[in-house]
């Protein structure tokens, strides 16, 4: 039976876009296309913009990842039911500078979105240095699955 965390990092992995929530005098959430690797979410960005000023003014972050199974049933006198999982991560964000680091960390970016019918190079030093990275290691998560009756919490640690 897979763990709270194995079922959380699954459903990571699957998701299509991330929304990543900075601590900031306003509230500031952005959407973004990541992947995740070995407890790590990776994102690709512009090199400067308001996004890496907030992650250094203050590095913790939570990106939300959710799925919905189906259309939310009708409110009819009976409880109603909106099918759907959830994880949020926690982490510190770090903005990616050196070079090399970078462009390793593009390319396992890059491997995220590679298919057989659609191979992507790998990304050149030259590439890097024009697309910024940063990486948000994951140090907590939480989760949930609402589907009819079943419902279920999970946490790591």
């Amino acid at each position: 039976m897979p763990t709270d965390k194995e079922l959380m990092e699954q459903i990571v992995r699957e998701g299509d876009t991330g929304y990543l929530a900075f601590v900031s005098d306003e509230p500031y959430v952005i959407p973004i296309n990541y992947a995740y690797c070995e407890g790590r979410v990776l994102f690709h960005c512009a090199l400067e913009g308001r996004k890496l000023d907030l992650i250094r003014a203050n590095p913790r972050v939570c990106m939300a990842v959710a799925r919905q199974e189906g259309r939310p049933t009708p409110h009819a006198g009976d409880a109603c039911d909106n099918p759907f999982e959830s994880v949020l991560c926690y982490g510190d964000a770090r903005i990616i500078d050196d070079l090399d680091e970078r462009q390793a960390i593009l390319n396992e970016f890059q491997a995220r979105y590679d298919t057989p019918d659609h191979k992507r190079d790998p990304v050149s030093l030259e590439r890097a240095e024009k697309c910024g990275a940063v990486e948000i290691v994951v140090t907590r998560m939480t989760g949930r699955k609402v589907s009819g009756k079943e419902k279920a919490a999970w946490e790591w640690p």
